[in-house]
């Protein structure tokens, strides 16, 4: 009589076991030459050493469903483990779906500019997308590289900013290097947070499969299988823009963004986004996507502030050349 632990990693153990523990019981049923204790993140598989291999591969088959769908069902237990992964009929069939995230949220392009980013990714290893605070240009790029490494498309995720102070100094806030990038980076965290459960982003963080870094620590480095998005890149100089898509390695996908409008560089004219758009916009292989205001998913308000300040802006601009 054979006797093994089988750890459950990849799929959040509340929708694992099902409620009522209706899932992990059916498992069960379906495996009545087994004796299985759950433990955890663990089941404990006791019995005929064949069932417990088969056991293992409808549980790493179930895992795979799991990443792709974000969820978990009796009637999906069935399917796997008296069968194979539910063909595409009795799958979800929603086209348009980028990823299926956490809490059985679905995220999917909402905009005409977010759905060009998303058809252009199928032929382009470069994707940039410039565009005002909120038009999702960020969040609809780290969808894209969750499916990408949920579908085993890429071995790992690279997200990128350039470490430029919006108002505050670096050297006033507290705790280490980590410790005072974290906060910028922040918002590439929460976009993850909606996409992958917790627990297996962190393993992802710890293992690198999941990396986030401030835009210095890229250089010197070849990223080989992996899927990239440098964030705020209108806070980067054109050297360093230069640097980052020179780091693209073998089956790289590259993804740019960055809003024209809040540059916070000492002096504006320095940002190198808009001169790389210009370089790089007639080469094959390279996607550009220009978002605006009626891309804003944000509160109703946003979409009327950003129109605002661009009128001010606008209208301050006039003045200057009058005065001139």
């Amino acid at each position: 009589m054979a006797e093994k632990s089988i750890s459950i990693e990849g799929i959040e153990l509340l929708d694992f076991y099902g409620v009522a523990n209706s899932n992990f019981n059916r498992i069960c049923d379906l495996f009545p030459k087994l004796k299985l204790v759950a433990r955890g993140n663990a089941i404990k598989a006791i019995g005929n050493e064949e069932e417990i291999v088969r056991l293992q591969e409808k549980l790493s088959e179930l895992e795979l469903y799991y990443n792709k769908y974000g969820h978990i069902s009796v009637s999906v237990v069935n399917q796997i483990f008296q069968g194979g992964l539910p063909s595409a009929e009795n799958q979800p069939a929603d086209a348009d779906v980028i990823v299926y995230g956490n809490n059985g949220l679905i995220v999917k392009a909402r905009t005409k500019n977010q759905q060009k980013l998303v058809e252009l990714y199928k032929d382009n290893d470069l994707l940039i997308a410039v565009g005002p605070a909120g038009s999702g240009k960020t969040y609809t790029a780290i969808a894209l590289a969750v499916g990408a490494l949920k579908n085993r498309e890429v071995k790992r995720i690279i997200l990128t900013r350039p470490a430029v102070e919006a108002g505050e100094r670096l050297g006033f806030l507290p705790g280490d290097l980590k410790e005072k990038l974290d906060p910028y980076l922040q918002p590439l965290y929460d976009a993850l947070n909606d996409m992958i459960p917790p627990a297996k982003l962190q393993k992802f963080i710890e293992e690198g499969v999941v990396q986030i870094a401030p835009l210095a620590y890229m250089r010197g480095r070849t990223l080989d299988n992996a899927f990239v998005i440098l964030d705020e890149a209108q806070n980067t100089t054109l050297p360093q823009i230069k640097m980052f898509l020179t780091r693209m390695g073998r089956n790289a996908k590259f993804i740019v963004t960055g809003d024209l409008t809040q540059i916070d560089l000492p002096k504006k004219s320095d940002s190198g986004l808009a001169r790389a758009v210009e370089m790089l916009r007639k080469i094959e292989g390279i996607g550009i996507v220009e978002f605006d205001n009626k891309d804003i998913i944000r509160h109703a308000l946003v979409s009327r502030i950003v129109r605002a300040f661009d009128g001010d802006k606008a209208a301050r601009d006039t003045s200057e050349e009058q005065e001139e």
